[in-house]
């Protein structure tokens, strides 16, 4: 499935703030793997329509930073300072 037509096919009435984006994002890093969607939404500091907040979470599973597992639970997945971390060891290189 192409995520680029998966985003294009929903009719979005509200697209979300930066700061809006970034509050859900830091509440999903403080809390992560503890909510499924439906929950987290409820559990938000500032309420937002769930339309926008579906927006979010599909922007952000899009772009690789979160997952749901298999309880449907949503989990940060994106830490760039770690992987560079792994990259630059030798021994977990690849062998040619």
């Amino acid at each position: 499935m192409n995520n680029t037509v998966f985003l294009k096919t929903q009719a979005i009435l509200r697209y979300p703030r930066l700061d809006t984006i970034l509050m859900v994002e830091e509440f999903i890093i403080k809390h992560n793997g503890e909510f499924k969607k439906r929950k987290l939404w409820e559990s938000l500091p500032k309420k937002m329509m769930y339309q926008t907040f579906c927006v979010i979470i599909n922007y952000l599973l899009y772009s690789r930073k979160l997952s749901i597992d298999s309880e449907r639970k949503i989990g940060w997945i994106y830490y760039p300072e770690l992987a560079k971390k792994y990259y630059a060891k030798k021994e977990l290189a690849r062998r040619k």
